[in-house]
């Protein structure tokens, strides 16, 4: 028999009505597409990325697939169940991560909330005691679970929302966003976790900004960007997506006006400026290989660019990424 997919999303789309001010009493009215009709599956048993920046959509969509809004239009299923006829088993089948710390009772020890989460899900109290504390055990909590919320840092309310996600063991690990404030080293261990609760049989859905974190985790990924999904695959299988092209990444002073002259050259696709520490990265992909190399040195020197270093590279990740959106990771593309 065969297993059904954790999630199945078929052309979901999200408008919302927001008003924009037109001077000091007038506002008009208008919409935002947050999804423009995404649909995917995730399968059994793998760690399914969204890649995207902020405001891409990626916490639309999983707050649609875990009930907590409501699409304009489409259709989803989790573990089976529709989001929309039948949200309770929805719940019940996913653990969360959506809010982060917010989603804490600051006033209750990191215990009590533990337990609190598994009373609404209705686990009977010896068991939601059980599972509070292997969960305190698993993240390494035992100093501090009997503390108030609001007495702990910043990462530890994280890794407190996290084990919220846990508490009642579902088969499906929805998770925005989990390292945004931790630190390198509580970031690199709560992917671990992560990794070894995959390894033991859970799917884990993986919202992300953090490149490192879609290519080092993600068994595939989305790349999301403006409400529509671009690109979806495995790591390796999106980085040979761009095997006929050629990713040059220029540092040193570059003008806009230099990167004008980069983008009108016909052989380039895509070609992204960034600053960093008063250096201009300037990231071009070519359709024709290294073939364009001296029309692209022609176009900046001749427009007043002076170049530093100049790099003909493999495609990681971020290249598809750019390639595939025009941007980087770093721009923010909420518009609410």
């Amino acid at each position: 028999m065969e297993m059904l997919p954790p999630v199945r999303i078929e052309n979901l789309t999200k408008t919302y009505q927001v008003r924009q001010r037109k001077g000091l009493f007038r506002s008009q009215k208008r919409e935002v597409e947050a999804l423009r009709g995404v649909s995917l599956e995730v399968c059994p048993g793998e760690i399914f990325g969204l890649l995207g920046p902020n405001g891409a959509g990626k916490t639309t969509l999983i707050k649609i697939i875990t009930t907590l809004l409501l699409p304009t239009s489409g259709d989803a299923w989790v573990n089976g169940y529709h989001v929309l006829r039948e949200e309770n088993r929805v719940r019940a089948s996913v653990g969360c991560m959506l809010m982060g710390e917010r989603g804490l009772y600051w006033k209750l020890t990191g215990r009590e909330n533990l337990e609190y989460f598994g009373a609404l899900y209705h686990l009977a109290p010896v068991e939601r005691r059980r599972r509070a504390q292997e969960i305190i055990r698993l993240l390494k909590l035992e100093e501090i679970a009997d503390r108030t919320v609001e007495t702990y840092s910043s990462g530890q309310k994280m890794y407190l929302a996290f084990g919220k996600a846990l508490i009642n063991n579902a088969p499906l690990l929805v998770l925005d966003e989990p390292t945004n404030t931790l630190d390198l080293p509580s970031a690199s261990e709560l992917r671990a976790i992560v990794r070894s609760l995959n390894a033991k049989g859970k799917t884990v859905i993986y919202t992300t900004h953090i490149m490192v974190e879609a290519e080092t985790l993600c068994d595939r990924v989305a790349i999301i960007d403006h409400g529509q999904l671009l690109a979806l695959g495995s790591v390796p299988e999106l980085k040979a997506s761009l095997q006929r092209e050629q990713v040059t990444h220029i540092e040193g002073v570059i003008s806009s006006k230099a990167v004008e002259a980069v983008r009108r050259l016909p052989a380039v696709v895509q070609a992204t400026r960034a600053v960093k520490d008063g250096c201009a990265l300037l990231t071009v992909v070519t359709a024709d290989g290294r073939q364009s190399l001296p029309l692209l040195i022609q176009a900046l020197t001749g427009a007043g660019a002076q170049i530093q270093k100049l790099v003909p590279e493999e495609p990681t990740l971020e290249d598809v990424f750019i390639a595939k959106t025009g941007r980087t990771l770093a721009e923010d593309t909420r518009r609410l």
